[in-house]
């Protein structure tokens, strides 16, 4: 296996941050190419050859074997409150609150204005700030090495991220201190180019004449968790919301037209054990568990891959509405848990346009138009109106026996 610093070969890199936080002489800086994203650059003349860099890549293993799940769980919590703040049903804040106690650090994404950096936090009323999903590659800065740190000083650490970057953790942690930690990934569609990200808003910023200060890829102001709505939010307090289908962002990174090279190659989807648990939405609950559905609020799905992540969510368990679910069931409600996400074979075309062209001529080109048909499935005849008809369907048998 031959990784980014030995090959400069892009899809060789997943962008961890393993190596640039593995090296003692500092030689290794992150530094974006022209797509956006990040890239170890090393310094030859500070670089002493100890090889510790290509020891830590993930890329640099073999791929992990695939391991049994030990549980799945589908539901949402119980707080209404903080299911609102959360991307699905709060399952992260349920396993937080089980999983810290006494000492402990907790480490995750986090916004700063519209860029997003790994950060910790050692107080369970700051947890506001590591909820939600950000559909940008955090930096990870130095979080590997306060990790450590910490797990050296006896804390509990939770740590959550990409399933990548939970590759980059444990390769840097080589085995240390496993017994305190606990590692949640999330189901990872890819990771979208930050430059199509920074263009959309730029555009916004100019049709709106206003400056954003605050970008919410999943927003639950009103109750509509199934339709992804984005919500910017500009310096003097005004806010738009953009649903997934008029929204090009969505449309163009479901298509893989923009994801991180590495991306079309991740051998982190299927199920590898280096996490303890994984969560993501439990899409198709209209339609195989309509009971979770919960009002369109939210309702996430929960995957154990070891005997910790399995204890931890019986604990969880308790703080959510919710049931379990057949282990070889999962994979029809998250479809990235079956592979990679795939690479348009048009993605080079797309990325030369998205640094040459105007925003609305890009997406005109590349997004399209909505279709009427796909707007009546989603406004008319959507998983609400399903799950409504299917909740009256219930209540008229239950009153006919």
């Amino acid at each position: 296996m031959t990784g980014y610093l030995t090959s400069g070969e892009r899809t060789r890199c997943c962008g961890c941050e393993a190596c640039a936080q593995i090296c003692a002489q500092k030689a290794i800086e992150m530094a974006e190419d022209a797509e956006g994203f990040r890239y170890p650059r090393l310094d030859r003349a500070l670089c002493v050859d100890c090889g510790l860099c290509r020891g830590v890549c993930p890329c640099e293993r073999e791929a992990p074997p695939v391991h049994p799940l030990r549980a799945a769980f589908g539901g949402y919590l119980k707080d209404e409150e903080v299911r609102r703040e959360s991307t699905s049903g709060g399952a992260f804040s349920a396993i937080a609150d089980c999983w810290c106690h006494g000492d402990y650090a907790i480490f995750g994404a986090a916004a700063e204005g519209l860029e997003v950096s790994h950060r910790y936090i050692t107080d369970l009323s700051e947890l506001g700030m590591l909820r939600k999903s950000k559909y940008t590659q955090s930096r990870i800065g130095t979080a590997y090495q306060d990790a450590r740190d910490f797990l050296r000083q006896g804390k509990r650490v939770l740590f959550s991220g990409t399933p990548c970057q939970i590759a980059g953790l444990r390769a840097f942690l080589r085995g240390e201190d496993a017994e305190n930690l606990l590692t949640v990934e999330v189901v990872c569609e890819g990771l979208p180019s930050p430059w199509f990200i920074r263009k959309q808003t730029a555009y916004l910023e100019e049709r709106h004449g206003g400056r954003a200060v605050e970008l919410d890829y999943r927003n639950k102001d009103r109750p509509k968790w199934d339709f992804e709505v984005t919500k910017l939010t500009f310096q003097d307090g005004r806010r738009i919301y953009m649903d997934r289908w008029v929204n090009p962002f969505h449309t163009v990174w479901m298509k893989g037209l923009m994801n991180r090279p590495s991306c079309g190659r991740c051998p982190y989807t299927a199920q590898t054990g280096l996490a303890d648990i994984t969560l993501g939405d439990l899409w198709r609950v209209h339609q195989r568990c309509p009971e979770l559905y919960g009002g369109n609020r939210g309702a996430s799905l929960v995957l154990c891959g070891t005997e910790k992540g399995a204890d931890v969510l019986a604990a969880a368990s308790g703080a959510m509405y919710g049931h379990s679910l057949p282990t070889d069931e999962v994979l029809s409600y998250q479809r990235r848990l079956t592979g990679p996400a795939q690479e348009s074979p048009r993605r080079e075309a797309f990325m030369a346009d998205l640094r040459g062209m105007d925003f609305q001529t890009l997406c005109r080109r590349w997004a399209g138009p909505v279709s009427p048909r796909l707007l009546w499935s989603k406004y008319v005849w959507g998983n609400r109106q399903k799950v409504f008809v299917w909740n009256l369907k219930r209540r008229l048998w239950r009153r006919g026996r």
